[in-house]
């Protein structure tokens, strides 16, 4: 996969900062806001187990952070309660603004269809469907049916990531940094704030997960997207604007990244 695949055409124009913020302060109002987050398995035996103790985050819309800790810190779970796969034993939780606490499975649905993207260590493609179809499925999950407009957005998205030429492919002929900018592309389907990505590079190349970094920054910064970024990688982390480490369970002292 070559870095300069990641300088396709523009994506879309980034989102209004809060007109409200004065000087010094994070213009962007925040996408997530946890406050007192716990997690505990098997409650109520004696083998329950608590991963979460007590977590404090907000993440800005537009914003570009890594998530980091070693493993069993918790971050995988954390991870699975920001984008509604699994509920927090205790605490409160607003996405967009909105409070997901009380939401039903079908308004969960349509909050992870609408305001969620996902990006996984494996891609997770459909291996009997062609590159355009697989990035269209959030918008034929949403809507029941392929429109013209649907289509067109995914076609413009394979060109953005730099495979207008593989929309006719299946996963099975592409490389590892190809389908994985295909899942990126899926993940943007339906224009959502946030896009959570799990250890999106660990299964790549060097070229190819800087490659495939580049193309969130990219979009991140031409179109506003907030990115949450899930990497054992500290080259990666280094490379975000926001490093937030949880361990044991516990958010460590909050720190910029080395790029900020």
């Amino acid at each position: 996969m070559n870095r300069d695949d990641a300088s396709a055409g523009p994506v879309h124009p980034p989102r209004d900062a809060r007109p409200d913020a004065g000087p010094g302060e994070d213009s962007r109002p925040p996408i997530i806001e946890l406050r007192g987050i716990r997690k505990v398995y098997n409650a109520g035996t004696p083998v329950a187990t608590e991963v979460l103790h007590g977590i404090d985050l907000s993440l800005a819309a537009g914003e570009f952070a890594a998530l980091i800790g070693p493993s069993g810190s918790g971050k995988s779970t954390l991870l699975n309660i920001i984008g509604l796969l699994e509920p927090a034993s205790a605490g409160s939780y607003r996405l967009a603004g909105r409070s997901t606490g009380e939401l039903d499975d079908a308004a969960l649905t349509a909050a992870r269809l609408s305001t969620l993207g996902f990006v996984f260590q494996f891609h997770h493609l459909l291996p009997a469907f062609s590159a355009l179809d697989n990035v269209a499925m959030p918008a034929l999950l949403r809507d029941g049916h392929l429109g013209t407009a649907a289509r067109e957005r995914a076609l413009q998205l394979l060109a953005d990531v730099g495979l207008a030429q593989a929309a006719a492919r299946k996963p099975s002929v592409l490389s590892g940094g190809m389908q994985q900018r295909v899942a990126i592309a899926r993940a943007l389907m339906l224009e959502p704030p946030l896009v959570l990505a799990d250890e999106p590079t660990g299964n790549l190349d060097t070229a190819s997960a800087s490659a495939v970094f580049d193309l969130l920054r990219r979009f991140n910064r031409e179109a506003g997207t907030a990115f949450l970024i899930v990497t054992h990688d500290p080259r990666i982390a280094d490379r975000c604007d926001r490093v937030i480490e949880l361990i044991d369970g516990r958010l460590a002292p909050a720190r910029e990244s080395d790029s900020a």
